[in-house]
């Protein structure tokens, strides 16, 4: 059982590396007493394998239990426990000014005392931790996509690749804009099936609506350019740190060509091995 044990200084982002590390199937728990993590690993244990990977955020916060943290590291070890230590570190200025942003007071913090005062005095209660850490993650100049990339490549795994979960939308501009969209593509200017008689009751996920609005080359080449584009797009988002993306294809009711287009999408994106579903928000209405 593997046990990662995440401190470092407060406002460094031990909370942001929890939240990514969790992405990575970590059962995570913030600020964990340290008296009860030789139980809690007891707990985990025993339940045979269900808990594998466990990440614990403990700081300065519990004050009085925080001093036998790394004698209780040794318990844990001792209960065959693979144990390691994530310190999330950032220089002063960085510290200072993420205080004077939040305008939460440091945890350390004394009427009349300064948060440089307190970082600093919280910088020396951790420096035993820290020269026993196994990695040491300076945040100061670090987007949170830098953070996921360092972590991803740190504790997803031998093998692993970042994902990201596409989710191609069709809707009708009629029935309004999609709130959680990333990208929005208009494809009102293609020739509409609604004005074929025999294409009205039908809609984009029949061959026949489908094969009526591919036969034109405005589509075909539309379609193209968007594959290019989310081809290109895609690996950039993964690289920034973006999790999911929701492409949107709109048309006047969301019910024939914004379907046929968005279910070739997501063809194409399977295809590509990206994990990608289809969903047609407007195609009862």
């Amino acid at each position: 059982m593997e046990f990662l044990i995440i401190t470092g200084l407060s406002g460094a982002g031990k909370s942001r590396a929890a939240d990514v590390l969790e992405d990575l199937d970590y059962y995570c728990v913030d600020n964990l007493p340290v008296a009860l993590m030789p139980r809690f690993a007891e707990l985990c244990l025993a339940t045979r394998g269900r808990y594998e990977r466990v990440a614990l955020v403990t700081d300065v916060r519990e004050r009085d239990g925080f001093g036998q943290l790394l004698s209780t590291l040794e318990e844990l070890k001792a209960m065959d426990c693979s144990v390691h230590i994530l310190y999330m570190d950032a220089d002063l200025r960085t510290l200072v000014r993420r205080y004077k942003e939040s305008r939460r007071p440091h945890p350390l913090a004394v009427p009349g005392g300064s948060v440089e005062q307190a970082v600093k005095k919280e910088e020396e209660l951790l420096r035993p931790i820290k020269d026993r850490a196994d990695y040491v993650l300076n945040s100061s100049s670090m987007t949170l996509g830098m953070l996921q990339n360092r972590l991803f490549s740190l504790f997803a795994g031998e093998g692993r690749e970042r994902e990201l979960d596409v989710t191609v939308m069709s809707f009708g501009y009629k029935h309004g804009l999609p709130m959680d969209a990333d990208l929005v593509f208009d494809a009102r200017f293609l020739p509409n099936p609604y004005y074929v008689e025999e294409l009205r009751p039908l809609c984009g996920l029949d061959r026949p609506v489908a094969e009526y609005v591919f036969s034109y080359q405005q589509t075909r080449s539309f379609m193209a350019k968007v594959e290019d584009l989310i081809d290109f797009l895609l690996p950039l988002y993964i690289e920034e740190g973006k999790l999911s993306l929701t492409v949107a294809i709109g048309c006047t009711g969301g019910r024939h060509r914004s379907v046929a287009i968005a279910a070739a999408l997501n063809e194409h994106l399977l295809s590509q091995g990206v994990h990608s579903v289809n969903t047609n928000r407007d195609l009862d209405k």
